[in-house]
């Protein structure tokens, strides 16, 4: 069972405030834009507990003053701030469910669209507009690293880094395939279509996770980057494609300005996908994975967001089920992560 310990994460916030005065702490910059990240992370964590307990004494002596008023009025506030704090603490007490090793890490979020075209390219781009949406609700930041657009519309592919603490530990439940039912707007009959898309969450890892990885197995390809452009896609053949030959594993990236980066930030994307195959597989070393690995199967949607005949949102795991699609799409996805979590946890 996991035990949320507040003491010990002080005592590494001043472990690794530490760190930072000392003299050559920004000889590493990399390692020290790291540590000031985390710093900033435990202390938000420190803060909404803290904040929590505040609230919980400011409501105390609310309802001591209350008592002596007997006033109806008063009453009646205080049980609205009861209601607030126990929503607060609620979801205060889902983030302490993410104990996994890698629960608190980035997280890496592919979207692939499925097989229709057009219309299911547009569902790619959808998802990754309502993923785009949470993820800044929660002050998360959202670097894309590679994009595979279409001259005619939607997205063939988009890989993002999800920046933020607990952001894996959060999004791994969206890992699966996601169905839309809607009235298609690119068909002029006004027929109903139903259109799939994948999506795989991978927890971020930095070049310091020990992880043996035989060159001979990997096939490296640069190309050109294509997409919108912009500040996060460049146009020179930096961009890099690594395939894992054992298990058909494929990762690229394009979000840097030269290879090298690239090369390395889709190294550590190979490492997190191979990690979680492992696990996944019950297997002791990488060398023991075999086989061409999808990732996910079309057969297995875990989500499905009903436009016509009617709006509905219902995840076929938990049974969780919302009546406004359109509010779902804009990124109010907490319902159903919760419902994700509270159902591991038991």
């Amino acid at each position: 069972m996991f035990h949320f310990d507040i003491s010990a994460m002080k005592d590494e916030i001043a472990d690794k405030e530490n760190l930072s005065y000392k003299p050559d702490f920004w000889d590493d910059i990399d390692s020290a834009q790291k540590i000031m990240q985390k710093i900033k992370q435990l202390n938000n964590e420190v803060k909404r507990y803290e904040d929590l307990m505040a609230s919980v004494e400011e409501i105390e002596i609310m309802f001591e003053l209350v008592e002596e008023e007997e006033s109806y009025e008063d009453y009646k506030e205080v049980a609205q701030a009861i209601e607030k704090l126990a929503k607060e603490a609620d979801k205060y007490k889902l983030s302490t469910l993410l104990s996994g090793e890698y629960d608190k890490n980035n997280a890496v979020l592919s979207i692939h669209s499925g097989a229709g075209g057009l219309e299911a390219q547009d569902w790619a781009e959808m998802l990754f507009r309502m993923y785009r949406r949470w993820s800044e609700a929660k002050g998360y930041e959202v670097v894309v690293l590679d994009l595979q657009s279409d001259t005619e519309g939607g997205i063939k592919s988009v890989t993002v880094s999800v920046k933020g603490y607990n952001a894996y530990g959060y999004l791994k439940c969206e890992k699966g395939v996601h169905r839309l039912v809607r009235i298609s707007p690119f068909d002029s009959s006004g027929k109903r279509h139903t259109s799939f898309a994948s999506v795989d969450i991978f927890p971020e890892l930095d070049e310091s996770t020990n992880i043996e990885i035989n060159e001979k197995d990997l096939k490296i390809d640069t190309y050109r980057s294509s997409g919108a452009g912009g500040q996060h896609v460049n146009t020179t053949d930096s961009a890099i494609r690594i395939t894992h030959i054992p298990t058909g594993l494929v990762v690229q990236c394009q979000s840097e300005r030269s290879q090298h980066s690239n090369r390395l930030t889709a190294m550590n994307m190979l490492k997190a996908k191979l990690i979680q195959l492992k696990e996944e597989e019950k297997k002791e070393k990488i060398e023991d994975l075999q086989g061409n690995y999808s990732q996910i199967g079309w057969g297995s949607q875990i989500r499905s967001y009903v436009f016509h005949p009617y709006s509905m949102v219902k995840d076929h795991r938990t049974n969780a089920e919302v009546g406004d699609v359109y509010k779902v799409m804009d990124g109010d996805l907490d319902y159903f992560i919760d419902e994700y979590l509270k159902q591991q946890a038991l």
